[in-house]
């Protein structure tokens, strides 16, 4: 047989003959550096996103092996740097950038498996690098992390299909394993990958123990995350239904599926990649990659996930059509607006980072979205913050000390337990989603001041409520139930 696909399937040697060209190491740490950069340089700015407080209050004060809504990778990561580096944006943020910054060189390397040559890797690099990911790097959150982790095992699982060499699949299943502490989405890839390799090839992937002992290497390492979902109930089984309940309906889930891999170079190199591996005999070994990759998109639009959760199968498609494009015998003069449309594409995701001032009000330009947008949700929630402390502090000494703060959702309750020590606040209450989990209030607590937006979410368990700022915070007096029995009624998703 001498057709390449033909012998993906039937000779474990087939991909090995081929060798790779050198690694375009100076331009692909280039950019990688710039995109570092660029995130360090505009992380301190505005203030925590609101899902950095939940993580950081649940790492920082509630340590666990598991959540509501995560395993406890990525809170535990927050709350330890916001120990080590208390109240620093920077160092805070810092790991997501050094993490887009990673997840640049490795999709270059992917590009170089496949056969690309530098240009390839550069463009690649430059792809992943102008995408809606780098946008997302300027948090610290499970969404940034994970799709960095997926693009490791895709470029372990390429890279084993050119080499044969089994002990990346042990790689790749430690890397699952820090993907599982970060999010439980992976187990999908893992079964659209087998589940292609078994009808297209290389069937010969089910069959090496090194990818079983990574597997087992990887289900160990999730053992205490798991212990704790089903002595809690299985709580994670609930977030499904949450994120499905968000869904925006298939065509906005499609838009922003294909707008996150970046406005102008970005989709194109998607949609082109994902072509070329299906139709392409050069890169035919890798069909199988590519299929699984359609079936996990497949998988979270019938699901109903989120658009984001796209985002982790970006750097095939992006290595791909970088090495395809490459081969093309183009005019010289292609070679200008093709890296005019990367400089376009560097701009746009420059733009829609926090690099604005916070004074600024516009938050698109045209249809770009300017990084702006990061100024309302983060000076919000420490608004709020603030206003609730100050609030606390002015209650007269005797209620204060018999008075807990309660948040109807989680954003407000982890602002407020950040910023809230300044004003003598110390815990804050919440029955919302992972807030539940924490604790209840103590039975000292005969008063609760409420801050949300539903003002009845409270009423039926206390003597009387006064409004304390229009529509957003209430003080409850005279609770007339125990709080054991109050706080399963209380919990919501």
């Amino acid at each position: 047989m001498t057709s390449e696909g033909l012998t993906t399937e039937r000779s474990p040697v087939h991909a090995a003959a081929r060798e790779v060209g050198a690694f375009a190491r100076g331009p692909v740490f280039a950019v990688a550096v710039l995109v570092a950069a660029v995130l360090v340089v505009t992380s301190a700015r505005y203030a925590h996103g609101f899902d950095e407080l939940y993580f950081l209050v649940a790492g920082r004060d509630h340590p666990a092996w598991g959540y509501f809504d995560q395993p406890p990778l990525v809170p535990l990561l927050a709350g330890t740097l916001d120990r080590l580096f208390p109240g620093s944006l920077i160092a805070f943020r810092a790991p997501m950038a050094l993490a887009a910054a990673a997840g640049v060189v490795v999709t270059a390397l992917i590009a170089r498996e496949l056969g690309g040559g530098r240009g390839a890797q550069l463009m690649a690099a430059g792809a992943y690098a102008t995408s809606g990911l780098i946008v997302i790097s300027h948090w610290v959150a499970t969404y940034v992390l994970d799709p960095f982790l997926w693009t490791v095992v895709v470029f372990l699982l390429v890279r084993w299909t050119r080499t044969r060499r089994d002990g990346l699949l042990v790689w790749a299943g430690a890397v699952t394993a820090v993907s599982l502490e970060t999010k439980f989405l992976i187990p999908a890839l893992w079964a659209a990958v087998l589940l292609s390799a078994l009808v297209l090839g290389p069937r010969e992937l089910l069959s090496r123990p090194k990818l079983w002992l990574g597997g087992l290497i990887a289900i160990v390492a999730t053992i205490p995350a798991l212990v704790w979902q089903a002595t809690h109930g299985w709580p994670y089984a609930h977030m499904a239904d949450v994120v499905s309940a968000e869904f925006p309906g298939y065509l906005s889930f499609a838009r922003d599926g294909l707008l996150g891999a970046g406005m102008g170079i970005g989709v194109l190199a998607l949609l082109y990649g994902v072509w070329r591996l299906l139709r392409s005999p050069d890169l035919r070994p890798y069909r199988y990659l590519a299929v699984a990759l359609l079936l996990v998109t497949l998988a979270v639009l019938l699901t109903h996930g989120r658009a984001y959760y796209l985002m982790s199968v970006y750097s095939l498609p992006f290595a791909a059509a970088a090495t395809e494009f490459s081969r093309r015998k183009l005019v010289r003069w292609w070679k200008t607006p093709v890296w005019l449309a990367f400089v376009l594409s560097a701009a746009v995701t420059v733009a829609g980072l926090p690099v604005w001032p916070a004074s600024m009000k516009a938050t698109t330009f045209g249809p770009f979205s300017l990084g702006t947008v990061f100024a309302g949700g983060e000076t919000a929630q420490k608004e709020v913050a603030d206003g609730v402390g100050k609030t606390y502090a002015a209650l007269p000494p005797e209620v204060r000390k018999q008075t807990a703060v309660y948040s109807e959702i989680y954003p407000f309750a982890a602002a407020v337990e950040y910023y809230g020590p300044q004003y003598g606040i110390t815990d804050v209450y919440s029955g919302h989603r992972g807030y539940w989990y924490f604790d209840r209030p103590p039975d000292s607590a005969r008063d609760v001041l409420f801050v949300g937006f539903d003002p009845d979410l409270l009423r039926p368990y206390f003597s009387s409520v006064t409004q304390v700022a229009p529509g957003l915070m209430w003080l409850y007096t005279g609770r007339k139930q125990n709080w054991d029995q109050i706080w399963p009624k209380v919990r919501a998703q």
